[in-house]
């Protein structure tokens, strides 16, 4: 009943999907000064949007309604057709490879997709003759998976139709964490003054232009030693770790591992302990983020445990209390004053 609604363009809800793109099928879509993805969206009655920053991968979100964005998925389609036919123009292979595109789909509708004993997935394939595989894991730091899709645009578009149906028939449950890409730029680490990159098991010495910005950060948040509850780091500060990306600080573990064994004023399972921090009321709500999405960014991120109390009647701050090894804590504090600089001074970059 449903499938058919939708199939006719009869059901008009409006829908939001997001597909994962790797930066050159990006390119094809914007087409040259943007004038592919303005006829896309022209044409379709949808809306597109890509997601900023230099990163390997894109999220293209289509939202509108349903007709609108089944349009939307056809010019997508036809057009990664028309790239694939003219790539094969100038090779020698002779078999054409499929159009492929990939869904990201919070995990918590993934099971109704699937369905019992994969029931869904198995009528889904052999209806639309698209190939259909959904990831058994869900994407970095999200609660989201990539169904990817694979076949002729036409099985590809009855497919996303058949998709659309399952998605409006169960939405998803709880809070879904959207995934975002992480940006291209390699991790950077400061120890004594110097920047080093991290390439695999090994820290690179780093042009001098970031020194200068990490010294310009340095001004900016200043990192202090915790009170009694951090050993001095000899000749030591993890004064900025820089991703080109404006919106938040990108710190790998290869380059915390990285400044730990720089810095060999810390001890590698040094005992938990605690240490607070009061934030102005105005200013907490940057500190937590849409939904706890910085707060939680930042737990993951240093390995601390960080409580907020609630908010006290007639103060005008918040106790934070973050618990972990002294390493953790630096981080912990290092990041929540990032965030607060960027905040105050408005200094996304840093």
């Amino acid at each position: 009943e449903m499938e058919s609604k939708v199939s006719e363009g009869g059901l008009n809800v409006t829908l939001t999907i997001r597909l994962l793109m790797h930066g050159k099928e990006v390119g094809s879509i914007i087409g040259k000064k943007g004038e592919t993805v303005k006829k896309m969206r022209e044409e379709s009655g949808a809306r597109i949007n890509i997601s900023e920053g230099n990163c390997p991968e894109r999220i293209v979100t289509i939202t509108g309604p349903t007709d609108a964005i089944f349009k939307a998925f056809a010019m997508i389609a036809y057009k990664f057709e028309e790239d694939i036919t003219n790539s094969m123009s100038n090779s020698t292979a002779t078999s054409k490879p499929p159009v492929t595109l990939r869904l990201v789909v919070p995990a918590s509708q993934c099971g109704s997709l699937i369905g019992k004993g994969g029931s869904k997935i198995k009528e889904i394939r052999e209806s639309t003759g698209a190939q259909v595989q959904v990831a058994g894991d869900m994407l970095p730091n999200s609660t989201e998976r990539a169904v990817t899709i694979s076949g002729t645009p036409d099985a590809i578009i009855q497919c996303v139709k058949q998709i659309c149906v399952v998605m409006l028939e169960s939405p998803p449950k709880g809070a879904t964490i959207p995934y975002r890409p992480k940006p291209a730029s390699t991790p950077v680490i400061f120890a004594g003054g110097q920047a080093y990159t991290i390439q695999g098991q090994y820290a690179i010495p780093h042009p001098d232009q970031l020194t200068k910005l990490h010294q310009l950060a340095m001004q900016q948040t200043p990192f202090t030693p915790l009170g009694q509850t951090t050993p001095a780091f000899p000749g030591c500060s993890l004064g900025s770790v820089v991703g080109k990306q404006r919106s938040s600080i990108a710190l790998p573990l290869p380059a915390l591992t990285m400044f730990l064994s720089i810095c060999p004023g810390l001890d590698a399972s040094p005992p938990a302990s605690t240490h607070e921090l009061t934030i102005p009321n105005d200013l907490i709500g940057c500190i937590i983020g849409r939904q706890g999405t910085k707060i939680n960014e930042i737990r993951q991120m240093s390995g601390a445990q960080i409580k907020i109390a609630n908010a006290t009647e007639g103060s005008s701050e918040r106790q934070i209390t973050i618990t972990g090894t002294p390493a953790n804590i630096s981080l912990a504090q290092y990041l929540i004053n990032a965030r607060l600089t960027s905040e105050v001074t408005g200094m996304g970059a840093l």
